[in-house]
């Protein structure tokens, strides 16, 4: 980790000049959960939710998010995504679902703000789909776990 990279020498705010940097492979995933009570965790599972296929919903919100994350976030760069999946693990013993955001791009910036968004964005059309049968659902641990690519190299958390 270096130093802060989105001001100039005089601490205004500003977006990084890549323009030097060179094209790799780079690569994103993040995680986040949300639990739900019972009745909405089998709901979902069971694909009954009156609202529709929750989960099929919030994975096409998820990716459409990530796509448009540079509208969202103020200094981040307009990036083409050559890949995006939202993916998602039903965790029966605690009813919460896992949301997993991988992004891939060939590029001269990372995809991390990307991934996170994706993922924020499916657990939030999660809630929001739901929210007429718990409004106590509860989003938490939204991290990145994996990046890979450019100069800094690899990172893992998990």
């Amino acid at each position: 980790m270096g130093e802060l990279t989105h001001f100039d020498t005089k601490g205004n705010a500003v977006m990084v000049d890549v323009s030097q940097k060179d094209n790799t492979e780079r690569m994103a995933v993040a995680k986040g959960k949300i639990a739900v009570n019972k009745e909405v965790f089998v709901k979902i599972k069971n694909g009954t939710m009156a609202k529709g296929d929750v989960l099929g919903i919030a994975r096409t919100a998820g990716i459409m998010a990530a796509k448009r994350t540079w509208e969202w976030i103020p200094l981040c760069h307009l990036i083409a995504l050559t890949k995006c999946s939202i993916d998602f693990a039903l965790l029966e013993e605690t009813s919460e679902i896992e949301t997993i955001c991988t992004i891939k791009t060939v590029g001269k910036t990372g995809v991390e703000m990307e991934a996170l968004t994706g993922v924020q964005v499916a657990l939030l059309t999660i809630y929001d789909m739901c929210k007429a049968l718990d409004r106590s659902m509860v989003m938490s641990q939204i991290r990145l776990i994996e990046k890979t690519g450019g100069k800094s190299g690899a990172f893992y958390n998990e």
